[in-house]
């Protein structure tokens, strides 16, 4: 099986070749570019292609991969709302991804977002470089004994509720399908959750009913002080809206590692650019306010198992037996 990687970068090559030595008869070339109306034509000739959360996998893209007789495309990540599913169903494309890596590498980096902006790492790593050893401005609160409030509780929501259960935190959270595994936890509604938090995480997909699930009038709900985190995506919340919750003080902290404006800057170095837009700026100005490039998932624990389920979900549909729990069509 021939296959062809969108948007590599060196941390996927390395990882993927490494796995990928163990299955002789799959084949991979590695691209730098992602996929596009443009660079599409360069999968003729492939039995699939595999590509990442940012990539724009549209209808006009499906449709000429399904003209280079793409069968497959792969996805080394979990979400995929990145990919027009109506059409791959048109196209016949089959479209699989890999739902658990390591719930706990996300999970992780969202209690270190949260960390972070409740006790001002990132402030005071930046003043003690230029010799200001000032307490002032750096005082945050324990989260022992607080409040965790977690929307989501699938396999990464469910270690976010068990390591703020670990640290001493009442857990209460939002999800239309309980985990009945998670004995520990309160499910409450939403606006219940909102009210009552001294800590918010987001864990849950970007679906039509949670699209700016986050927005002016949640943000009013909450309590003054609180602290946001988002490692699920963009989307979420409403960053016109989240803007404006700053501004009103509403929020101790902010932590993103998912952002609207990502797309085009997402894993990319832009350090010599100017940004079309003053959104991300936006957010990046304020002092309460960590964002990061997306890097949740990057632990080499993760990229090893993004790489063995994306290559074995590869053998199983070449084999005629998809691993089901991974396809998404």
């Amino acid at each position: 099986m021939k296959i062809l990687f969108y948007d590599t970068k060196p941390y996927d090559k390395e990882s993927f070749e490494r796995v990928a030595q163990n299955y002789p008869d799959i084949s991979i070339e590695y691209l730098n570019t992602d996929i596009s109306a443009r660079t599409v034509a360069l999968a003729c000739g492939y039995d699939a292609v595999c590509v990442f959360v940012a990539s724009d996998v549209n209808a006009d893209v499906i449709k000429a991969l399904s003209n280079c007789n793409v069968r497959l495309i792969l996805l080394r990540c979990a979400g995929f709302n990145n990919v027009d599913m109506n059409a791959a169903q048109k196209y016949g494309v089959t479209v699989m991804r890999v739902p658990g890596y390591s719930p706990e590498a996300v999970a992780e980096h969202a209690l270190a977002l949260a960390f972070a902006v409740n006790r001002h790492i990132h402030k005071a790593y930046i003043k003690v470089r230029e010799n200001n050893f000032s307490l002032m401005g750096l005082t945050g609160f324990n989260f022992n004994g607080k409040t965790a409030g977690i929307i989501g509780t699938g396999k990464i929501g469910a270690a976010m509720c068990r390591f703020c259960h670990g640290i001493g935190m009442k857990v209460i959270a939002y999800d239309k399908y309980p985990n009945p595994s998670l004995d520990f936890i309160e499910y409450v509604s939403l606006d219940e959750l909102f009210a009552r938090s001294d800590l918010i995480s987001l864990h849950c997909p970007l679906m039509e009913d949670t699209y700016h699930i986050i927005d002016l009038a949640a943000i009013e709900k909450m309590k003054d002080n609180v602290i946001l985190v988002n490692t699920s995506r963009g989307a979420l919340i409403s960053t016109e809206d989240l803007i404006k919750g700053i501004r009103m003080h509403k929020f101790a902290g902010v932590g993103l590692d998912v952002y609207e404006e990502e797309q085009e800057n997402v894993f990319e170095n832009r350090e010599d650019d100017i940004l079309e837009t003053s959104v991300t700026s936006r957010l990046l100005s304020f002092p309460n306010v960590i964002v990061t490039s997306h890097q949740g998932f990057l632990t080499h624990e993760a990229l090893e198992a993004i790489s063995q389920t994306t290559i074995e979900n590869a053998i199983s549909f070449e084999k005629g037996e998809p691993i089901e729990q991974n396809l998404v069509n």
